[in-house]
C-alpha cells in the first residue's frame, strides 16, 4: 500500500480528511468515538505523521477575513471595528469583503478563502438565498464564526441580538402610545435574523388583541427608487398609524413618503426601526431606533474566533445573544 497518509486513512474510514485529520489533533469539534475509529484504524495501517507537513500546516498567515453585507451600513462599520480592536491587539490582519447583500458573491469569497489565504473567517449572511451546504464545507476547512444576521439551522457559533424581544418591545411601546393600525416593513426574510423579528411583531399585535392583517406587512424590494415607491404606496393605501422598521433602509423613506403625503410624524404616523444610524437624534422629528450592540457583537465574534485558534473549548453549535436597546424618541411618541 506504500506510506500512509491522511487522505488513505479517510477514504477507509469513509470520513473527509479534515475530520481525520481534526481526529488526530484531538479536536473539540470531533466525537469521542469518531476520534477512537480514527485512532484504531491508524495504528491499524501503521499511519505515521509527517512533521514536515504539520508544521506547514501550523503556520499561520496571521489574518482574518470578515464578510458583510455592506460596509456603509452603521451597524457593520461599528462591528468592523469591535473586529479590528480585537485582532489588532493579537498582531492580526483584518481583510474585509461586502457582499452586497449578492449570495453568488458571498460563495465566490468563501470559495477563494477556504484554500487558506485566511487563518478564520467571521460572516454576517447576506440576506438572499444561503448555501448551506457550501457553508458547511467551508468550516470543515476553517473555523467560521456568524454574527448578527444568521441561520439557525447552520451549524456553529453565532453571535446574534434579541431580535424577537426587541421587535415585541417596539410593538408594544407603539401600542401603549396610542397606535390602532402597526404597519411592519419586512427584510431579511429569508434568515433567521428576520423570522425573528416578523414572528416579535405579530405576537406583540396578537397579545394584545389586535387583528392579523397581512396587508399591513410589506417586503423589502432591492433598490433605493422601488423601496421609495413601496412605502409611499403602502402608507397612502393602508394608512397605519404606527411602522416598525426592520431595518433603516426601510425607515428613511417613510420620512419622504410622510412629507410627500402631508402627513405628520408622529401625529399622523408613529415610526420605529431598527437602525444604529449615528444622526437618528438629528432628523426631524428625531428618530426612535431598536439600537444593536454592533460593536460589542464585533468584538464577542473576534475574541471566539481567537478562542477556537488557541483550542479553547466551545459548543460548536452555541448562540451567544447580545441584548438590543429601545431608545425612545420623537418619531413614536404620543402627542402631548
Amino acid at each position: 500500500m506504500g506510506e500512509i497518509n491522511i487522505k488513505m486513512l479517510a477514504l477507509e474510514l469513509n470520513l473527509s480528511a479534515a475530520t481525520v485529520s481534526r481526529a488526530l489533533r484531538d479536536s473539540y469539534e470531533i466525537s469521542s468515538e469518531t476520534k477512537a475509529r480514527v485512532i484504531e484504524m491508524a495504528k491499524k495501517l501503521n499511519y505515521e505523521p509527517n512533521p514536515f507537513a504539520s508544521s506547514l500546516r501550523q503556520q499561520k498567515s496571521k489574518t482574518i477575513a470578515v464578510i458583510v453585507p455592506a460596509i456603509a451600513n452603521n451597524f457593520f462599520s461599528l462591528a468592523i471595528n469591535g473586529i479590528e480592536e480585537v485582532a489588532r491587539a493579537r498582531d492580526y490582519h483584518v481583510l474585509i469583503y461586502q457582499t452586497h447583500e449578492n449570495s453568488e458573491i458571498e460563495r465566490s469569497f468563501l470559495m477563494r478563502l477556504s484554500s487558506g489565504r485566511v487563518d478564520g473567517i467571521l460572516i454576517s449572511l447576506a440576506s438572499e438565498e444561503v448555501d448551506k451546504r457550501q457553508l458547511k464545507e467551508v468550516s470543515e476547512k476553517l473555523p467560521v464564526v456568524f454574527f448578527d444576521r444568521v441561520h439557525d439551522d447552520i451549524e456553529g457559533v453565532k453571535i446574534t441580538t434579541d431580535d424577537y424581544t426587541s421587535a415585541y418591545n417596539a410593538v408594544q411601546h407603539l401600542i401603549e402610545n396610542g397606535c390602532k393600525k402597526i404597519g411592519y416593513l419586512m427584510a431579511l426574510n429569508s434568515l433567521s435574523t428576520g423570522e425573528k423579528r416578523l414572528q416579535g411583531y405579530l405576537d406583540a399585535l396578537k397579545n394584545n388583541g389586535f387583528p392579523y392583517q397581512p396587508d399591513l406587512i410589506i417586503t423589502n424590494s432591492g433598490t433605493v427608487e422601488q423601496n421609495y415607491s413601496l412605502v409611499r404606496n403602502f402608507i397612502a393605501e393602508q394608512k397605519p398609524d404606527g411602522i416598525l422598521s426592520s431595518i433603516e433602509d426601510l425607515a428613511m423613506p417613510c420620512y419622504y413618503a410622510c412629507k410627500d403625503l402631508k402627513l405628520t410624524i408622529p401625529d399622523d404616523l408613529k415610526l420605529i426601526s431598527f437602525s444604529n444610524l449615528a444622526h437618528a437624534e438629528l432628523l426631524n422629528p428625531s428618530l426612535t431606533t431598536i439600537n444593536q450592540p454592533a460593536f460589542e457583537i464585533g468584538v464577542e465574534a473576534a475574541g471566539i474566533l481567537f478562542k477556537i485558534f488557541n483550542n479553547r473549548r466551545y459548543a460548536f453549535n452555541e448562540t451567544i445573544t447580545l441584548k438590543s436597546n429601545l431608545i425612545k424618541r420623537e418619531s413614536s411618541m404620543r402627542a402631548e
